[in-house]
């Protein structure tokens, strides 16, 4: 139920334009200090994973690994995506406390949800 909470959220975000999906706007949005939080696909390749978990880290974006790519593509009306970035600290914040409650870890990634050290 909880992963439900996670994804209307993300759904939200999107519906309000606060997200950004793909990797390409993805890393775009990390790059230009608008990313908030970045979510990586459970699907996503190892290299994906392993590209944005080091650029998060240097940029200082908290990152989480969650869901299926079909399940986060469908929370913001689109195809499959393996990564999306949140741009509104608020909806970042929020999503952070309900990936916590639905047992996703720190160690997943870029800030470990405040910290100024890396994964």
């Amino acid at each position: 139920m909880k992963r439900d909470n996670v994804l209307s959220l993300i759904s939200i975000a999107k519906k309000a334009g606060r997200v950004a999906s793909g990797e390409f706007q993805t890393e775009a949005a990390v790059k230009s200090g608008k990313a908030e939080l970045v979510i990586l696909s459970e699907e996503a390749s190892e290299n994906t994973k392993k590209k944005f978990r080091n650029m998060c880290e240097y940029y200082e974006v908290p990152c989480s690994v969650y869901a299926g790519k079909e399940a986060l593509g469908a929370a913001i009306g689109c195809a499959q995506r393996s990564s999306l970035a949140i741009l509104d600290p608020g909806f970042a914040a929020s999503l952070r406390g309900k990936l916590e409650a639905a047992g996703v870890t720190k160690k997943d990634g870029g800030r470990a949800y405040g910290d100024n050290q890396g994964a």
